[in-house]
């Protein structure tokens, strides 16, 4: 876990989250000390969430090319597809629909001079 004095910032993954990921993160060794995978993975998420280029991110993330070079790495091996499917496997199964379609509250009424609207 990363450990910024207590406080989770809001850019960044919950320990639920963590969990999740972690088991599909690539353990690769280069020989190099390894920047910590939560912490390059809150980098990619700052990222995506903030807009902001590769070479803004806030240090605390690691180096920027450290957290590009990953995120252009998991993403060619399908990391992010994995766990996308990692997750919705663990969602509720789809909340009964209407017969009609849409739920009630979502259906929109036929404008006015419609072939189909009653007068």
């Amino acid at each position: 876990m990363v450990d910024h004095g207590g406080v989770v910032h809001r850019h960044e993954l919950t320990d639920q989250e963590w969990e999740l990921l972690a088991p599909l993160i690539p353990r690769v060794s280069t020989g190099r000390p390894r920047v910590e995978d939560r912490r390059v993975i809150n980098g990619m998420v700052y990222k995506i969430r903030t807009g902001i280029s590769w070479r803004d991110l806030p240090e605390r993330y690691g180096p920027w090319k450290t957290v590009y070079t990953r995120f252009v790495r998991y993403a060619l091996d399908g990391i992010f597809t994995r766990a996308l499917h990692q997750a919705s496997l663990r969602l509720p199964p789809p909340a009964r629909r209407r017969p009609e379609g849409r739920p009630a509250a979502f259906r929109r009424a036929q404008p006015r001079g419609s072939p189909t609207a009653h007068h």
